[in-house]
């Protein structure tokens, strides 16, 4: 006889296999986390999730994720208002702001082109983008989509529709990742790096 857990924990279970990443094993391992956790710490996490959806929304400008109707960079009078950043998702912005080496703006697609699931220039911020260039007088617009098919697909798109408008469209380096090795990369990732070389 197989035995099930009681409703309510199935119910944790089975909403908590829908996160990404997570499978059936560790849905059951954080279930029984918070099973087992003082009442307080589940509680924490409920209003913490509840303050999240309420109070998280786009930025007005960018379309990142933020709690006012700007976020911070688009905020920041330092910022160098004819550099534009074009992004897939609020998550890669976050990445390169981290680095510290990016002083423009940003812009975040929402996705990238993917025919395949249905996602076309109009499911995307890309007329926003457009306004934005060329309200703003924008001098260079580098396009950092990931570095797979639907990122490079729609970084021609951006390079097509934005090249027509007078602005230099760059695209984020590719190649040998710091630390890696010759041997190890692939064949397309080592032609990148050659293509990409720069003089030194």
């Amino acid at each position: 006889m197989t035995m099930r857990y009681p409703p309510s924990l199935a119910l944790l279970i089975e909403e908590l296999k829908r996160l990404p990443g997570i499978g059936q094993v560790n849905a059951q391992r954080l279930a029984f986390h918070l099973l087992d956790a003082p009442p307080e710490r589940a509680e924490a996490l409920s209003r913490a999730l509840v303050e999240m959806k309420s109070r998280i929304r786009k930025c007005a400008e960018c379309f990142s994720i933020c709690e006012e109707e700007r976020c911070r960079v688009c905020q920041d009078p330092g910022r160098a208002r004819d550099f534009l950043c074009v992004v897939g998702s609020s998550r890669d912005m976050i990445a390169l702001e981290n680095t510290g080496q990016f002083r423009g703006l940003y812009h975040v697609l929402g996705g990238v082109l993917s025919p395949m699931r249905g996602i076309g220039p109009e499911e995307l911020t890309i007329s926003q983008l457009i306004a934005r260039v060329e309200s703003m007088g924008v001098k260079e617009v580098i396009v950092a989509t990931n570095l797979d098919v639907e990122g490079e697909a729609t970084s021609s798109y951006l390079a097509g529709i934005l090249r027509e408008r007078g602005v230099k469209i760059t695209r984020i380096a590719r190649g040998i990742p710091i630390g890696g090795n010759i041997e190890n990369a692939d064949q397309v990732t080592l032609g990148m790096a050659l293509d990409g070389r720069v003089e030194v």
